[in-house]
């Protein structure tokens, strides 16, 4: 499953994979203060996720829950996947040449990196 995401909706899937299933009003009372959003925007953006299949929505009860169908890990590595194929012709070294470059490893990523290397 192709998982196509707005920085908005990646927001919500964060919510909701922090904990779920969450009613709007608990998604909007979480987001507001970041984002500003009202409950008409988390409602678009709930009705869209929907459509396009990243959350499922539970009409059982008196109030809407949703929950997200892909998980954090599956969604992580698509958009991992379309960024190096994008920006880095698919090579994940320069990536790491990028993140080494501008000074957003830390020496303690770099380790963690070199561990995981010599892992595999």
């Amino acid at each position: 499953m192709s998982i196509q995401c707005t920085d908005a909706e990646w927001k919500i899937l964060e919510v909701l994979w922090e904990n779920h299933p969450r009613t709007m009003p608990e998604i909007t009372k979480q987001l507001q203060p970041e984002t500003g959003w009202t409950r008409h925007t988390v409602i678009t953006l709930l009705k869209r996720m929907a459509e396009k299949g990243t959350i499922t929505v539970d009409e059982t009860g008196s109030i809407k829950r949703y929950s997200p169908i892909v998980t954090r890990q599956e969604a992580s590595a698509q958009q991992t996947n379309k960024l190096l194929g994008r920006v880095f012709g698919g090579k994940a070294s320069l990536l790491v040449h990028h993140l080494v470059d501008t000074g957003e490893l830390s020496t303690e990523d770099v380790e963690e990196l070199l561990k995981e290397l010599q892992k595999k």
